[in-house]
C-alpha cells in the first residue's frame, strides 16, 4: 500500500464512498454536506466531532495522494467532492463496500459486514464476505485488511482495516477491548439453526434501527444545506 491515512482521513474517505452509493442524488458532496457525514451518530464507529476546518485540512491531503476529486458543479455555488480511490485501486464492488463497512465502523466479523453492507453492495453469503475480506488481504497494492487475534469471549474472528498502517490496527483493537458479544455473533455452523435465525434477526433490526437513524440525519443535513 502506498499510503497511510490519518483517522480523519479515513473517515471522510469512507463517508464519500457511502454516500456515493446511499445517496447518489446528492453526490458529489458539499463540504458541509460532508462535515455531516463524518458526524454521524449512526454507522460510525468511533463517532467524531471533525470541524468544517478539519474536514478542509483533511480534504487536502487526499487531493495531494489523489484519492478525492474537487469538482465544480454547473449551477452549484459550492465546490463538491468525490472520492478517486476505483482508479487508484480497482476494487471491486463488493470489496469496496467491505473496506467502507470496515473504514466507518471498525473491527467487523464476516457476519456484520455482510448485514452492514447491504445498502452498498450484495453478498450472496458469508462465505463470499470472508472470500471478498481475503482478497483485500492479499491485494496486490494491498494488503488493505487484517484479521485480528480472538480475544476471550469472542466467538467468531474479527477483522479491520489497514489504511491507518498495521500500528494503528492493533493498538485500536486492544484499546477498543474488540470482543464480541453473545447477542452481536454471528453463529458458528455448530449452533442450531434456531439460535442461528435469531442471532442473524437480532442483527438485522439494530441495522435497521441504524440506517433509519442515519437517514434522518441526511435528511435534516441536506435539507439545511438546501435552504
Amino acid at each position: 500500500m502506498d499510503f497511510i491515512l490519518d483517522p480523519a482521513a479515513v473517515r471522510v474517505l469512507g463517508a464519500l464512498i457511502e454516500k456515493e452509493v446511499t445517496t447518489p442524488d446528492y453526490y458529489p458532496l458539499s463540504l458541509n454536506a460532508l462535515v455531516n457525514a463524518c458526524n454521524q451518530k449512526s454507522n460510525r464507529e468511533p463517532v467524531m466531532q471533525l470541524s468544517e476546518e478539519e474536514v478542509s485540512v483533511t480534504l487536502d491531503g487526499l487531493r495531494e495522494k489523489r484519492l478525492v476529486w474537487q469538482r465544480s458543479v454547473a449551477g452549484a455555488r459550492v465546490h463538491k467532492y468525490e472520492h478517486n480511490i476505483r482508479s487508484f485501486i480497482p476494487f471491486s464492488e463488493q470489496e469496496l463496500g467491505a473496506l467502507c463497512v470496515l473504514l466507518l465502523r471498525g473491527p467487523q466479523t464476516v457476519g456484520e459486514i455482510k448485514i452492514r453492507s447491504e445498502r452498498l453492495c450484495s453478498f450472496e453469503s458469508l462465505e463470499t464476505v470472508d472470500k471478498v475480506v481475503r482478497s483485500l488481504m492479499t491485494h496486490e497494492k494491498g494488503p488493505f485488511v487484517m484479521e485480528l487475534p480472538r480475544q476471550p469471549g469472542q466467538k467468531e474472528p474479527r477483522f479491520v482495516h489497514l489504511l491507518c498502517g498495521n500500528e494503528w490496527a492493533e493498538q485500536y483493537a486492544a484499546e477498543s477491548g474488540d470482543t464480541l458479544s453473545e447477542t452481536t455473533a454471528v453463529s458458528s455452523p455448530a449452533r442450531s439453526g434456531l439460535t442461528e435465525r435469531i442471532v442473524t434477526l437480532e442483527m438485522e433490526v439494530l441495522t435497521l434501527r441504524e440506517e433509519l437513524q442515519a437517514l434522518r440525519e441526511e435528511f435534516t443535513a441536506f435539507r439545511q444545506e438546501l435552504e
